[in-house]
């Protein structure tokens, strides 16, 4: 799985990449930046504009997911229901595979747990409230309710933004607690060296796996 938001400019280099590779062998995540500044275009096209663009960049017939990208509003629902709706026709049109968003507020991501809209989120999520939306003993709970309600948790920032780059005690203990709420299904995680995927992947594989009593 993939993270390829607009606002990090990789869409282009990612499809290209991908391109010798069986599109049911990868998952990509997108998100829509639809707030002013922060990427080189002036104007804010509609969603379906915006994923018009996005499919050809990513060379693909559809996108496993697309955000609304760093929502921090608790009204965000009302605000930005207009693309909402988009998202929900690109949906059915099968062009996006499930729509959500990306919160960067705690108001935020309480708001997506209870917006049916949202299919699938991406939470701020680690032990030490470091880059998060707020104490994780506050995040967590709201996590789990976005679990049950049977939408895609997506956790980012295990690493701080890179904050525990050098701590291996953080980077164990901060995998070890994601992995244990059991409510996140999936992790983002930024990475500069193929090293660093390594090394990530040593770590999750040293967390034991829950096994369900027969």
């Amino acid at each position: 799985m993939f993270d390829a938001a607009d606002l990090y400019g990789t869409l282009p280099y990612l499809g290209r990449a991908l391109s010798g590779m069986r599109r049911r062998d990868y998952a990509i995540a997108s998100k829509i930046w639809w707030r002013r500044g922060g990427i080189p275009d002036q104007e804010r096209p509609d969603a379906d504009v915006v994923v018009e663009r996005f499919l050809e960049e990513l060379n693909t017939d559809y996108i496993d997911v697309v955000l609304l990208h760093c929502v921090s509003s608790a009204k965000w629902p009302e605000e930005l229901r207009k693309q909402m709706e988009i998202l929900a026709r690109l949906k059915k049109e099968g062009l996006v595979r499930a729509h959500g968003v990306s919160c960067h507020s705690l108001e935020a991501l309480e708001a997506a747990a209870n917006e049916p809209w949202v299919d699938s989120v991406h939470a701020r999520i680690n032990p030490y409230a470091v880059q998060m939306d707020g104490p994780a003993e506050k995040v967590a709970p709201v996590l789990k309710k976005l679990h049950d309600a049977g939408k895609g948790v997506v956790g980012m920032k295990l690493v701080g933004e890179g904050q525990f780059r050098d701590s291996d005690e953080k980077r164990d203990e901060s995998i070890r607690y994601v992995l244990g709420l059991g409510c996140v299904d999936t992790m983002i995680v930024g990475f500069e060296k193929v090293e660093e995927i390594d090394d990530f992947a040593a770590r999750v594989r040293k967390v034991p796996v829950a096994v369900a009593p027969k």
